[in-house]
């Protein structure tokens, strides 16, 4: 699975079903699951979505509504190390330093690199953690000296 095997970027009018969508939608976006009724062509069909779906579904809407694009992978999925650098905002070859230095776990494919979607989201979970955290100091610090951060 790649990144940008189609990216489609939804119309003016889709984006605004999306919006319409996402706000109806986002009435139940507490529930444990949405009971629907999905109706085409004469022909209807009952469904139940579970709650995660719901906010999945709520995201991907709102995104569409924005004019953006969406891409869904599943957790196991294998990236480049283009992808990689892509979904982490990076330079290939910063990425490639970050895989040398063991910060992302990696196997080799022939001399291509893989990376597993899951160890990505960690990596990048790691990272906004510890710049919350500087962040969250440096707040503290400001606020220890008297320099007007309230």
């Amino acid at each position: 699975m790649t990144l940008s095997n189609v990216v489609h970027l939804p119309t003016a009018q889709e984006a605004e079903e999306a919006k319409i969508t996402s706000r109806a939608l986002s009435k139940y976006a507490h529930n444990e699951r949405l009971h629907l009724k999905i109706a085409s062509n004469n022909e209807s069909e009952d469904l139940i979505l579970p709650g995660y779906a719901i906010n999945l579904l709520l995201a991907m809407l709102t995104e569409m509504s924005k004019g953006n694009a969406i891409t869904v992978m599943p957790i196991h999925a294998e990236l480049s190390t283009q992808e990689t650098a892509e979904l982490l905002n990076v330079s290939r070859p910063h990425l490639v330093d970050l895989l040398e230095q063991g910060k992302i776990p990696f196997r080799k494919v022939g001399t291509h690199r893989r990376i597993l979607a899951n160890d990505v989201f960690d990596y990048k979970q790691r990272i906004d953690e510890a710049r919350f955290k500087a962040l969250d100091d440096l707040a503290a610090q400001a606020q220890e000296l008297g320099m007007g951060y309230e």
